[in-house]
């Protein structure tokens, strides 16, 4: 079971609404956000929820053809949830700082994160693999000595060929999304949440392999 989600990005207004703040963007659409209170601890803003807390959203959390039915008994009691604020390359520092005071391992942490390589409209859960090139997700190898932890991916796309920042992977990351792609972004995190919300209760395993690669806008 996930214990400790981590939504990744960059501190601070100028990049609020980058796609590379894409994870952070999406705890704010949670059904329980209102319910967190957040700290500045472990190099992040840091919250915590008693896990039954998560119960009355069950009935709610339908993401598209998956349904959330009762929860498992080996549900933990408290769950776990920090933004980094030590900017994306580092984020590792700030997920392992929670996880060795909290004591959980690899397996029970769950990154969210924009991810090129799915398109706007997409996203996925994954378990382990490779790291893509992101450097959230290196930094958060290098710091637990495995890629062994659980990810829900947000898809933000490449750039247009015919765009002049194509060549440049991080002048594009760090743009905000356009006008034309916030009714799809706004979709995807809402089922998103949703989704996060039957992972916590039910494990994120039982969303595979519908979510392997689940096309929710556009």
């Amino acid at each position: 079971m996930i214990e400790l989600v981590a939504f990744l990005g960059n501190p601070g207004d100028n990049y609020a609404r980058n796609r590379h703040n894409a994870g952070r963007l999406l705890a704010e659409k949670l059904p329980f956000y209102s319910a967190l209170s957040w700290q500045n601890k472990y190099k992040g803003l840091y919250a915590a929820l008693d896990s039954v807390r998560l119960l009355p959203y069950l009935s709610t959390a339908s993401t598209d053809a998956t349904s959330c039915d009762a929860p498992p008994a080996n549900l933990p009691p408290r769950l776990h949830f920090i933004m980094p604020e030590t900017f994306m390359n580092l984020s590792g520092d700030s997920i392992h700082a929670a996880a060795s005071f909290f004591k959980i391992p690899p397996d029970r942490i769950l990154l969210v994160h924009d991810e090129l390589e799915l398109p706007l409209g997409t996203a996925s859960f994954k378990f382990s693999g490779g790291l893509g090139g992101h450097n959230g997700l290196r930094s958060m190898k290098a710091n637990l000595g495995t890629a062994d932890f659980w990810r829900l991916r947000i898809g933000i796309g490449r750039p247009d060929p015919a765009d002049q920042r194509s060549g440049d992977i991080a002048a594009w990351v760090l743009s905000d999304f356009a006008r034309s792609e916030e009714a799809a972004l706004e979709q995807v995190l809402a089922i998103c949440a949703d989704a996060l919300v039957c992972a916590l209760l039910r494990g994120a395993q039982t969303l595979l392999p519908e979510w392997n690669k689940k096309k929710l806008a556009g």
